[in-house]
């Protein structure tokens, strides 16, 4: 394994019920699973599932994820202006225009190796400031430093055939690409021709009793009444990690292995 980085990467968090049961389980997966890096969605993560907040940044960093990424609902709790350029692991859409705050991509090291990861938001049924992901990824990949071999996307996306097109637009050159933003895992995890890890969505960590994430008895009202009605994220049935772990061999980057999990917990 000493050639190997092993990551982990979780969906969408829902709500800060939901980081307690990160804060309760992750340790115990990372040892069962000898996890060497933990990705997280985080742009759902606030009390009312839009945004995130300085405290619940600190409890998903104390609780063992490395690195945060976000999406369109990044800028839903006001709060994250005044930090997200004052934090070192918390990372937004790279292809939002320039004169947004925030950084698109950090680079850090595991086990001796830098690892990239950056975060990208889609251009289909998105409403976002954004530069086109494809165009903008090139330019940021052919801009790495030479040593940074492992790259790592989060491509925050609505519709799977963009999310599929990324994937054959990057194989050979990065290690992982995953989709989020669905909130519903995919059973297209592979390794695509020439050494990408990639899958279309890895779901959520959110309540099985849910629309998504949120309460089922307000999600229906959107449907059966068609009013607006604030969603706010279930607290009700078991808690559901869902994610995926990838081996990525340090040498040459190439995905080596990938592994779709889907765990259920009591959270207290």
């Amino acid at each position: 394994m000493s050639d190997i980085i092993r990551v982990l990467a979780l969906g969408d968090i829902i709500g800060h019920k939901s980081i307690e049961g990160i804060k309760q389980n992750l340790s115990t997966i990372k040892k069962a699973k000898m996890i060497d890096f933990v990705i997280a969605n985080g742009e759902n993560a606030s009390y009312n599932s839009l945004g995130m907040s300085r405290k619940n940044y600190e409890d998903l960093i104390s609780a063992g994820v490395d690195v945060i990424t976000s999406g369109n609902h990044i800028w839903k709790n006001k709060e994250v202006f005044e930090f997200i350029d004052k934090v070192d692991r918390l990372i937004r859409p790279i292809n939002y225009i320039p004169s947004l705050p925030g950084k698109g991509k950090v680079i850090v090291e595991v086990k001796g190796i830098k690892v990239c990861v950056m975060n990208l938001i889609g251009s289909t049924f998105m409403d976002a400031p954004f530069i086109s992901p494809f165009f903008l990824i090139q330019q940021e990949i052919n801009n790495l430093p030479e040593d940074v071999k492992i790259v790592i996307i989060d491509f925050h996306a609505e519709a799977t055939a963009e999310k599929v097109a990324m994937g054959w637009f990057l194989d050979g050159r990065v290690s992982l690409v995953f989709g989020t933003h669905t909130h519903v895992q995919t059973a297209d995890e592979k390794i695509l021709p020439n050494g990408t890890g990639y899958i279309t969505d890895i779901g959520m960590c959110g309540f099985t009793k849910s629309v998504i994430g949120d309460e089922v008895e307000r999600s229906l009202k959107r449907f059966l009444l068609g009013l607006p009605e604030r969603l706010s994220p279930s607290e009700e049935g078991n808690f559901q990690m869902n994610g995926i772990i990838v081996d990525i061999d340090t040498k040459t980057g190439k995905a080596v292995k990938i592994e779709r999990i889907s765990y259920e917990f009591e959270v207290y």
